[in-house]
């Protein structure tokens, strides 16, 4: 959904203008928002498994740690990318 709406974006001027309007809605923000949390979320859990292949946090305790860092450091990039959208 999002490849063609860059596309129609791209092909006119008004295309773009259509584009735009769609998406100041809040429905169209809301799943903007949430297809951009999953993604922050994922990006985040994958540094921590970087960061575990390094041979960091490979223990019980280091594991439940870092799990917890993850979901806090995803839900205040979560709520700052919600500012950002709306």
């Amino acid at each position: 959904m999002l490849l063609f709406g860059l596309d129609k974006s791209l092909s006119s001027e008004e295309g773009f203008e259509q584009v735009k309007a769609c998406l100041t809605s809040p429905l169209a923000k809301l799943v903007i928002w949430g297809l951009l949390s999953a993604l922050l979320y994922h990006l985040v859990a994958g540094v921590r498994h970087l960061v575990m292949d390094a041979g960091v946090g490979e223990t019980l305790e280091g594991g439940k740690l870092g799990s917890k860092i993850v979901i806090v450091v995803s839900a205040v990039l979560i709520v700052l990318l919600g500012v950002w959208i709306w």
